[in-house]
């Protein structure tokens, strides 16, 4: 899994302290940005985290280049309807010899991994079969209909692999491009990073915050599961180890950007 930090809102933490001092103070627009300094902008800041005021943290965004992550992983975070995605198309792109996410409780079996790679590879031959076959019937039927061979080849790869990738695995590996405001983002982190959320998606959640908290550390101070800096919300459900998690994101926190 690789996560890289493509683009984000110029100075957030000033922008979201402008959206808040326009909330709380006489101002106008030539004036909104004045004043405020770093110290100012973190007291701004602070203070809408303490009152739970979250919209003016909706202004600035962040946009990740996401790739190694699975498409069961897909399935996972398109769910948060609050973002917009860019992703891989198995439609238009043939998977050739296709890279694909191996489970840690899979890999740690050598017997379940050597199944799993079997399955992999299996999968594969499938797919470039199949692939070739379905190739073969639609370069007839276009040839049939007048269309110049290599136009109808091009044609026919394309129709083949959009048929084809029905067989390809959750595993397969694809890119991701994301972009979600701070607000969102919150969110994201409350309930991915969490210890009981699928093991995949909270290792990308983790990374994600990584890379957000070293540019706006004050924006994302309070950031995580909701254990991080209070009461555990899943009830029974508790993996019952809050300390731990803290001491987890305390170090996290230390070691950002390095």
């Amino acid at each position: 899994m690789k996560v890289k930090l493509l683009a984000h809102t110029p100075e957030p933490e000033k922008l979201v302290a402008a959206a808040a001092k326009n909330c709380y103070s006489f101002t106008d627009v030539d004036s909104v940005l004045d004043g405020l300094t770093e110290e100012k902008t973190q007291s701004f800041v602070h203070m809408l985290s303490e009152i739970g005021h979250e919209s003016p943290i909706e202004h600035v965004s962040f946009t990740f280049a996401i790739e190694g992550v699975s498409r069961s992983l897909l399935a996972q975070i398109t769910r948060h309807r609050m973002a917009s995605f860019s992703v891989q198309s198995q439609r238009y792109v043939r998977e050739r010899g296709f890279e694909y996410v191996v489970p840690p409780e899979i890999d740690k079996i050598p017997a379940a991994r050597e199944q799993f790679i079997r399955a992999m590879e299996d999968d594969q031959r499938t797919y470039e079969a199949l692939t070739a076959a379905l190739m073969e019937g639609y370069v007839e039927e276009l040839l049939a209909q007048g269309v110049p061979e290599k136009q109808a080849r091009s044609q026919a790869e394309k129709h083949a692999i959009e048929d084809a990738r029905y067989v390809l695995p959750n595993a397969c590996a694809t890119r991701i491009v994301m972009t979600a405001n701070a607000r969102s983002l919150k969110n994201f982190f409350k309930l991915r990073c969490c210890n009981r959320a699928q093991w995949e998606i909270r290792a990308l959640a983790e990374e994600m915050y990584r890379v957000v908290y070293a540019v706006a550390p004050t924006l994302f101070a309070h950031c995580g599961p909701a254990c991080v800096d209070g009461a555990c919300t899943e009830g029974k459900m508790s993996c019952g180890k809050a300390g731990a998690v803290r001491a987890y994101y305390q170090k996290l926190r230390e070691t950002a950007g390095q």
